[in-house]
């Protein structure tokens, strides 16, 4: 699950505001151990498999609600629990996202996938202590050409953004990284929500923009031991958003398509690791 940008960061292009802001203190980010890594990976897998169940089951005629009790029930196979409900609030276990609606959209009974719809999926799982955190969207039934092409942008975003997660690189790498590839296709990169540095709590420093910035986070390097949550958010119209009365789901301003995928990566001598993967 994303975060909502701090203040403090101005963005290098017009696309956003440039009104100055003051700058606050950083917070250092945390070194995980081997073992806590470790657990980190063990987390990660269980994401990685309550995700193979969602891509299972994603057909239309299926409500986000069931997309939730499927994932809480599979979560249970592993002695998990999902980290999203409850957090600030959010009643769901799963953010279930559909269409133009870009991240924290709420389960339902009454939100029924339909042929050609395209749904954003943020699962986050606690095991023994630890999160595993990563966001996949998917095509449900048929769908047009403009929704496969966001959706591979985004995807392949993701995985320029991860190569960039380099031990003595820094943090702006990965943000420059994401939004040359994006912009490069015509794309939006979101800029009110980010990446963020991830393992015993949800959300730890540092603050991971997917685009370049003079937010001092990004000037970190990075160590071996840092586990972040990378994940582009990109838009077919606009970058900007709105969040619905809900006071949770996030939408394209537009109404254009989004899309969002996430990794959990852990920043380690050998080059990144994808920790949630099966």
């Amino acid at each position: 699950m994303n975060i909502f940008k701090r203040s403090g960061a101005r963005t290098l292009r017009s696309q956003s505001s440039t009104q100055p802001v003051p700058q606050r203190q950083r917070q250092e980010p945390i070194v995980k151990s081997p073992r806590e890594i470790q657990l980190m990976r063990e987390a990660g897998r269980i994401v990685a498999r309550v995700h193979a169940a969602m891509r299972e089951a994603i057909r239309p005629g299926v409500s986000t609600l069931d997309l939730d009790r499927l994932a809480v029930d599979t979560m249970a196979k592993y002695n998990a629990t999902s980290c999203f409900l409850g957090y600030r609030g959010f009643p769901g276990n799963i953010c279930a996202s559909i269409n133009h609606e870009l991240v924290h959209g709420i389960p339902k009974a009454d939100r029924i996938l339909k042929d050609g719809d395209i749904i954003s999926i943020d699962i986050g799982v606690r095991y023994r202590g630890f999160i595993g955190d990563s966001a996949w969207t998917y095509g449900v039934g048929a769908i047009s050409d403009e929704a496969k092409q966001l959706m591979q942008v985004t995807e392949e975003s993701l995985y320029q953004g991860i190569a960039n997660a380099v031990a003595g690189k820094k943090v702006i790498d990965i943000s420059r990284a994401v939004q040359r590839y994006v912009e490069d296709h015509d794309m939006y990169i979101v800029r009110e929500y980010t990446g963020h540095g991830v393992g015993r709590q949800m959300h730890e420093p540092p603050q991971v923009l997917n685009y370049a910035s003079d937010d001092s986070d990004g000037q970190y390097v990075l160590k071996s031991g840092y586990v972040l949550a990378i994940e582009p958010m990109v838009q077919a119209g606009t970058w900007q958003t709105r969040t619905l009365k809900d006071n949770w789901t996030v939408v394209s301003k537009d109404g254009s398509l989004t899309a969002h995928f996430e990794h959990t990566v852990a920043i380690t001598n050998n080059g990144p690791e994808i920790l949630t993967l099966p």
